[in-house]
C-alpha cells in the first residue's frame, strides 16, 4: 500500500533540505543598504558583498525537524546489533560519554601550559601504562588521531631506526593478504614498494613464504593478527624471529586487538610495532568518519625512535611534554622522530578509553575478550550448516562465510546483504576480504547477548532458505522497506555529484 504523503506510519519520506526550501531567507531581515554610515556602523566596500549563496530558506522549525527526521535513518549500535566485520562496533557505556564531558576535559585547550593540566596529563600516564602493560611493550605514542595514523607512524618510525643504521636501502614492506587494506596503502604512502604474501588452505601465512620472500631489502613485514578471516597466526613467534634474523622490524596490525586483550601480549611474540585502535578495543565511538584514536606501542628496538611529543615526570615529580630532544644533547645523538601530528593527540578519546579500562578492570578485559571470541564462534556453529563457513575449525572474533552456500540461486552476496536490511539489521562486511568468494564478515562483538545473537542467526537462517528455494523476488530488489529502496552503487561511485541543481 502506498500512502498519499509517502510516508510510512511515523517513519516520514524525508526530500533534500534544498527541495524543502522556499525562494527566501529563513530569518526576516530590514532591507540594508551595506554602503549606507546610518544603516550599517561599519560600511563594507561594493567588493566585499556577498552574491546569493542559494542557500534554503528555511525556519529554525523546519530546519530542525528536516534533520531530526534524517537522523532517524540512522542505525546505530544503540538500536541493534551492529554485525560488521574488521570494525568492532561494540557498546559505549555512558559512563565513557560521562567522563568524557567532564569541564577540564572537553574543554581543554591544547595550548594550556603543562602545570594547568597536570590531571589531563595524568590521565595520558595511566593510560600508557596499562596499554603498555596489555602488550608487554615499553614504548608508546598517543599522538596518532585513527588506526591508519597509527600505521604510518609505526613504519616511520622503522624507517627513521633504518636511516639512523645506515639500512636506507630496505625499501620493501611484505604484507600477506589477509591483512587489512590499509596495510599495503599506508607503506606505500610511506615511500615502500609492497610484496604480497599469500595465505595457505586455512587462511594463515605459511612460514616459508615468508622466508622465500625475506632479504637485505625487506624493512619490515606488516601483519594483522588476528588477521581480516578472524584467524590467529599461530606461528607468531617464529615468524618474528626469522624477521629479526633478517635485520627487518615486525609491524601488527592491532585494529582486531579486541580478540585478545588480557589473553595475549604480542610484545612478547617479537613484534616491535603495534598500533592499537581505541576506537574499537576499548569502545570509544567510532564511525561515520570519527572519531578515532590509534596509538602505537614500539619493542625496545624502536622505543629510541618514537616520535615526540612525550611525557616525563620531573625531578618534582610534576608531568611535563617533551617537545623536543633534551638539553645538552646534540641533534645527532637524538634519533627520535618529530611531530606527526598537531598537539598530543585525541583527548576525549583517551577519557573514555581509560574508563573502559578501569571499570572493567583486568579480569573484565580479559572477559570481554572470552565473551567476544564466544558470540563469534556461536555464530559460525549456529550458521555452518546453512550457510558456508570460508576456513574449517574455529575463528577467533569474527565468522567468516563465502557465498558457496548461495552458488545456483541467482542470489548475490550484495542481495542477501541488502534483504537483511528488511528485517531490521544492518548487514555484515561484504566482499571484504578479498581473498575469500562473496566473502560476509561477521563481528558480534562481546556486546550482545544470547538472545540478540539467537535473533540475529535466525534471520540469516530464514534468507538463505529463502535464496535456496529460488525466492528470487525478496532479493534481486531488497531492501522494500526502507527510506531509500535499491540503488545503482556502481554508478553512484563513478559519477558522484556532490552538488544539487534544480534544474
Amino acid at each position: 500500500m502506498t500512502t498519499n504523503t509517502g510516508n510510512r506510519g511515523l517513519d516520514l519520506n524525508e526530500g533534500l533540505i534544498f527541495e524543502k526550501a522556499e525562494d527566501h531567507c529563513g530569518v526576516d531581515f530590514s532591507d540594508l543598504d551595506p554602503t549606507d554610515s546610518k544603516a550599517s556602523p561599519s560600511p563594507l566596500a561594493k567588493n566585499l558583498l556577498r552574491d546569493n549563496l542559494d542557500l534554503p530558506g528555511l525556519s529554525e522549525p523546519e530546519t530542525i525537524r528536516h534533520y531530526t527526521r534524517l537522523s532517524r535513518m540512522n542505525y546505530a549500535i544503540d538500536m541493534g546489533l551492529f554485525p560488521l566485520g574488521s570494525c568492532t562496533m561494540k557498546h559505549n557505556p555512558r559512563l565513557n560519554e560521562k567522563l568524557a564531558r567532564i569541564p577540564g576535559f572537553a574543554d581543554l585547550h591544547p595550548l594550556a601550559p603543562a602545570n594547568a593540566i597536570q590531571g589531563a596529563l595524568e590521565i595520558m600516564v595511566r593510560l600508557e601504562d596499562w596499554l603498555k602493560a596489555l602488550t608487554g611493550m615499553p614504548g608508546i605514542s598517543l599522538s596518532p588521531k585513527a588506526g591508519a595514523h597509527g600505521e604510518l607512524c609505526g613504519l616511520m618510525v622503522i624507517r627513521k631506526a633504518h636511516s639512523v643504521r645506515g639500512q636506507d636501502h630496505r625499501r620493501i614492506v611484505l604484507c600477506p593478504r589477509s591483512a587489512h587494506g590499509t596495510n599495503p596503502a599506508t607503506a606505500a604512502f610511506c615511500g615502500y614498494d609492497v610484496v604480497e604474501l599469500a595465505v595457505n588452505a586455512k587462511g594463515r601465512v605459511e612460514l616459508a613464504e615468508l622466508k622465500e620472500n625475506l632479504n637485505d631489502n625487506v624493512a619490515a613485514l606488516m601483519l594483522t593478527n588476528p588477521n581480516t578471516c578472524g584467524l590467529f597466526e599461530p606461528n607468531m613467534a617464529r615468524m618474528a624471529q626469522a624477521v629479526h634474523e633478517a635485520g627487518a622490524y615486525l609491524y601488527c596490525d592491532g585494529a582486531n586487538f579486541n580478540a585478545i586483550v588480557g589473553k595475549v601480549r604480542l610484545g612478547d611474540m617479537g613484534v616491535d610495532a603495534l598500533h592499537l585502535n581505541l576506537h574499537k578495543s576499548f569502545s570509544t565511538p567510532h564511525g561515520g568518519g570519527g572519531p578515532g584514536s590509534g596509538p602505537v606501542v614500539f619493542s625496545e628496538r624502536l622505543t629510541p625512535f618514537l616520535p615526540y611529543p612525550m611525557i616525563r615526570r620531573d625531578e618534582n615529580n610534576r608531568l611535563a611534554l617533551v617537545e623536543s630532544p633534551n638539553c645538552g644533547k646534540t641533534e645527532d645523538e637524538d634519533h627520535h622522530l618529530g611531530r606527526i601530528t598537531a598537539f598530543q593527540g585525541q583527548m576525549g578519546m583517551f577519557v573514555r578509553a581509560l574508563a573502559f579500562i578501569i571499570s572493567h578492570g583486568s579480569d573484565g578485559l580479559r572477559q570481554a575478550t572470552e565473551d567476544a571470541v564466544l558470540n563469534a564462534n556461536y555464530i559460525l556453529s549456529s550458521l555452518k550448516d546453512i550457510m558456508s563457513p570460508a576456513f574449517d575449525g574455529r575463528c577467533m572474533h569474527e565468522a567468516l562465510f563465502d557465498d558457496h552456500f548461495l552458488k545456483g540461486t541467482n542470489v548475490t552476496t550484495l542481495d542477501f546483504a541488502k534483504a537483511m536490511i528488511d528485517e531490521g539489521f544492518h548487514p555484515m562486511t561484504v566482499y571484504f576480504p578479498l581473498i575469500v568468494s562473496g566473502a560476509m564478515l561477521i563481528e558480534p562483538t562481546e556486546s550482545e547477548s544470547l538472545a540478540d545473537l539467537d535473533q540475529f542467526t535466525e534471520c540469516l537462517r530464514s534468507l538463505a532458505k529463502a535464496a535456496q528455494a529460488g525466492d528470487l523476488d525478496r532479493f534481486s530488489t531488497a531492501p522494500h522497506y526502507a527510506p531509500v529502496r535499491r540503488i545503482d552503487e556502481t554508478r553512484a561511485a563513478r559519477n558522484v555529484k556532490l552538488g544539487y541543481d534544480q534544474e
